[in-house]
């Protein structure tokens, strides 16, 4: 394995873990805000280090669009994500969140006049039918309010993307990063319980680090050797570890619906970064 494809591996794994802190933080009765106030305010910190030892130049003109981006992809994104890992699972929360790629594709078509091929649109009808299975295993009642939260986790999940293509034309992934988390702090802020108990300090470090700052880190350095799209391909290994470890440490069940719609979701994914292969070498 190249070390590029391994950095991008650990990377996802690491994303894999977020759902697994929630659970763990919320034990603590934080609420959801808190949690991820206090992640990216340590993940902020982090990265001003980290850019300040690159040479960071503010860029004040670039300041608007960030807020704008800080708010929809940091604030909204992980309070939404967070909030359904709280009120469903994280094997739910986790299989919505990747309904990304349908939102990925729309607004691509529309931003930046991507094409949707054959191979996407048979992405897309994988993916929306997986949700059918995911949200309703065995018949069982899901929460309305879960399932809403959790598909526009996976709308802001995609607008983070799209609108960290625009960013990174200006900026160096890490710097955008910075800007981002920031903005995203600052409109936690209001929301936010600062008195935390001290057993949960370290949980919320370790989610702040691994897979947030280093996460980052390691994905960035990996995409100096390793292409995009087959970087996102190898990353698709998120959602699969969320889900082993929710069975490993939650004892979260996992049903033949939940499994199917699973590899729907995660196969419409592929099915995309496939696309856009084949279009590269076309």
């Amino acid at each position: 394995m190249k070390k590029g494809h391994l950095l991008v591996f650990l990377a996802a794994s690491m994303w894999g873990t977020l759902g697994i802190f929630a659970k763990l933080l919320y034990q603590f009765n934080l609420d959801t805000f808190t949690v991820v106030f206090y992640r990216v305010l340590i993940a902020f910190f982090l990265l001003l280090v980290y850019n300040f030892s690159k040479g960071l130049k503010i860029k004040k003109e670039r300041l608007p669009f960030y807020a704008f981006y800080g708010f929809f992809s940091i604030f909204l994104f992980y309070v939404l994500y967070f909030y359904t890992v709280k009120i469903s699972s994280v094997s739910l929360a986790v299989l919505l969140l990747y309904t990304a790629p349908i939102h990925s594709t729309i607004l691509g078509y529309f931003i930046f006049k991507e094409r949707i091929t054959l191979i996407k649109s048979t992405a897309l009808i994988m993916a929306v039918v997986g949700v059918l299975f995911v949200v309703n295993p065995n018949n069982e009642e899901v929460s309305a309010l879960a399932v809403a939260l959790g598909l526009l986790s996976g709308f802001t999940y995609a607008l983070y993307g799209i609108l960290g293509k625009i960013a990174v034309r200006n900026e160096r992934p890490e710097e955008a990063l910075l800007y981002t988390i920031g903005f995203g702090a600052l409109f936690l802020l209001p929301f936010s319980d600062f008195g935390v108990p001290l057993n949960a300090v370290s949980y919320l470090f370790a989610l702040a680090f691994f897979p947030t700052f280093l996460a980052y880190i390691l994905y960035n350095t990996a995409l100096k050797e390793v292409e995009v799209s087959k970087a996102s391909i190898i990353a698709t290994i998120e959602p699969v570890v969320a889900l082993v470890l929710a069975y490993l440490i939650f004892n979260e069940t996992l049903t033949l619906k939940q499994l199917f719609g699973a590899a729907l979701i995660i196969g419409g994914s592929m099915l995309v970064h496939l696309d856009e292969i084949i279009e590269k070498r076309g």
